[in-house]
């Protein structure tokens, strides 16, 4: 990129972190009030409590609050949508998050930590397809939701030992991510974790992943529950964790060759996302949340990474995000694992 897109892409990034990162702003508007100017805020934050079966006091501090939040979200959202001006670009608009402030939802889903990865010096894989999914080969589980528990990096490291696993001729079947919520001793259960961490913890100690049905998420840190060597599950051989900066080209290669990947992005503006594919509005500097890659799609005007998130299926497309390849858009291609059964 020449000098002078250089500068109108840090200016761009710099106006979207200071308004993403600015303090919050609402208070309860009587009937009377919306038929003046917070008419259409008043009408879209009842629609809101509607849809998401949010249940506020009318006159209470906490309806008070969560207004003021989805005030500013909706300010939020036509400043980010003004850069998305391309075919297939970002929507930004109300979702699930919309009452949260954004410190908020900070602290409750970005809290995932990565790692320091080598960078990746391996071969890239030649005649690569325009286009892979893993989920055309029954290889994803479906989407899930970590609720308000910041597992995000258990559930990117669970959701590749499936996939790995199904890759290897079994079925889909969902592994319990509360047994590496609880278990998982070098990380820090709802309160974050590093997915790289929590794979090393798998191939050192030998456990096995039990069923979801044997062990259920519970969206909440607990004692680890044990079970013996001889207990049916799944269990990691061995992981690659790398840098792929500058090489996404060979990330492709490993989503192609070895399956789903773990990743840790910067997910800041994702509280805002409704679907398209993110070209601007992340950074590749700050790590905060976990995903798991399970394909791309080279086909269209703006190739892009297909990832699965773990939100539930009411965000983004229908719990999948898309984001551009090149340019390590969100930091994308910073912390990248692969799983080895």
């Amino acid at each position: 990129m020449r000098g002078g897109g250089r500068r109108v892409c840090a200016v761009v990034v710099a106006a979207v972190c200071a308004l993403l990162l600015s303090p919050p702003c609402c208070r309860r508007v009587r009937s009377d009030e919306t038929r003046h100017g917070s008419n259409v805020s008043a009408v879209h934050f009842d629609s809101f409590t509607r849809q998401f079966h949010r249940d506020y006091e009318a006159d209470g501090e906490e309806c008070h609050r969560r207004r003021r939040y989805f005030r500013d979200a909706t300010k939020r959202h036509a400043f980010l949508n003004s850069f998305s001006t391309a075919p297939q670009s970002a929507k930004y608009g109300i979702n699930q998050f919309s009452d949260l402030s954004q410190k908020e939802f900070r602290d409750l889903y970005l809290r995932a930590s990565s790692d320091r990865a080598p960078l990746f010096s391996g071969p890239k894989t030649d005649r690569l397809p325009a286009k892979f999914d893993w989920r055309d080969r029954a290889a994803v589980a479906p989407v899930q939701n970590q609720l308000a528990c910041g597992s995000c990096w258990a559930f990117s490291v669970v959701g590749a030992v499936q996939s790995a696993h199904a890759i290897g001729g079994s079925h889909v079947e969902l592994l319990s991510v509360q047994q590496v919520l609880d278990c998982s001793f070098k990380n820090e259960g709802c309160n974050g974790g590093s997915p790289s961490r929590a794979l090393n913890w798998l191939k050192q100690t030998g456990v096995k992943l039990v069923p979801q049905s044997e062990y259920p998420y519970k969206a909440k840190s607990g004692i680890c529950h044990f079970f013996s060597q001889s207990h049916d599950g799944v269990s990691v051989k061995s992981f690659t964790a790398h840098d792929f900066g500058g090489q996404e080209e060979a990330m492709m290669g490993q989503l192609l060759e070895r399956g789903p990947l773990t990743a840790v992005v910067d997910a800041v503006s994702w509280q805002d996302y409704q679907g398209g594919i993110i070209q601007h509005h992340c950074s590749s500097q700050w790590s905060n949340h976990a995903v798991l890659v399970v394909g791309y799609d080279a086909t269209g005007d703006i190739p892009h990474w297909i990832v699965q998130n773990s939100w539930g299926t009411t965000w983004g497309n229908e719990g999948y995000v898309y984001i551009k390849i090149g340019g390590n858009v969100c930091g994308i291609a910073d912390s990248v694992a692969a799983v080895f059964l």
